[in-house]
């Protein structure tokens, strides 16, 4: 989107930002309706902007750091983390891997993994798969809401199987 926002919206960021630093806003909302009411921004390269003013988007902060993050008080889930996010990248070389505030997000053209540490025990892997019914392992999505189809709760590194491969495997392959 950087690479487009001069030619789509007049400025670049770094006019943008200079922009937005006399503005008083303290919300994400406040900026894009001033950006959008004032200024005739998209509401996508609004909420690019804003996410990059505030440094709130993903790839303001460094990903170790949010990573570390998620895992403090839940050092003892960080192997499966590791483990699962190693037996993921194995599927292609085209996977992105984003780090958030409180997940991983696994994407091609689109999303097809998440990565949650939701308690101090347990990791909550999220899917996103056409078709495939809710039952045993393989439970609604939860908490991921819409984000994701599926959910599959995990608390060591051994139910990291075939079976579960197999279907982040396929989640992988709907998403491209």
């Amino acid at each position: 989107m950087e690479a487009n926002l001069k030619e789509k919206t007049g400025k670049t960021l770094d006019e943008w930002k200079i922009l937005l630093a006399d503005k008083s806003f303290t919300k994400h909302g406040e900026y894009m309706a001033y950006l959008k009411g004032e200024h005739g921004v998209t509401h996508g390269f609004a909420n690019f902007i804003t996410l990059k003013f505030r440094e709130t988007d993903a790839g303001s902060a460094d990903a170790d750091d949010l990573v570390s993050n998620q895992y403090k008080g839940k050092e003892s889930l960080k192997p499966i983390y590791d483990y699962l996010v190693s037996e993921i990248k194995k599927l292609g070389n085209n996977i992105e891997v984003a780090p958030k505030k409180a997940a991983v997000s696994f994407r091609v053209k689109r999303q097809f993994a998440l990565i949650q540490p939701t308690t101090k025990t347990r990791i909550d892997l999220g899917l996103k798969l056409n078709d495939i019914p809710h039952e045993g392992r393989l439970e609604s999505s939860g908490p991921f809401g819409t984000m994701c189809s599926h959910r599959i709760k995990l608390s060591k590194i051994e139910e990291i199987d075939d079976e579960l491969m197999a279907w982040v495997a396929q989640a992988y392959q709907q998403a491209q």
